[in-house]
């Protein structure tokens, strides 16, 4: 159950056979993504469990869940925007049922991330479930 943005980020990685072009074209979605405004930098919104600084801030509009995300390291932004692309968009209700590390697995990202950056990852993930959960 993903989303037509995150289909297409899986049709690019399967065009992307080397992974260096997968890496980088990670960073580029993460550099297409409009910053996060600075006020919205603050504690409620930085997500702990990540090596980088990262902070997700929720929107839920008319039952539709979103985020907007950023970060101080690269990689991490490009991720923000993976996950993005997984949720945003969709129903709040919908959001606990999307098997986020299944849908990823697809992308192979589990295999070139560090300890480190998949542990970011599952909190992002974490904190975006506990959000839509709250608001569901």
């Amino acid at each position: 159950m993903a989303t037509e943005a995150f289909e297409e980020i899986v049709e690019d990685f399967e065009f992307l056979e080397d992974w260096e072009d997968r890496y980088r074209h990670v960073i580029e979605l993460g550099k297409a993504m409009k910053p996060l405004e600075e006020a919205l930098k603050v504690p409620a919104t930085k997500v702990d469990g990540c090596a980088s600084q990262v902070w997700l801030h929720p929107k839920i509009e008319g039952n539709v869940f979103s985020f907007d995300g950023d970060s101080d390291a690269l990689i991490v932004r490009g991720l923000i925007a993976v996950l993005a692309a997984l949720y945003n968009g969709l129903p709040v209700a919908q959001v606990a049922a999307v098997d986020a590390q299944a849908e990823l697995g697809r992308l192979g990202l589990q295999d070139h991330l560090s300890a480190q950056r998949s542990n970011g990852v599952r909190a992002m993930i974490v904190r975006i479930r506990s959000v839509a959960a709250a608001a569901a």
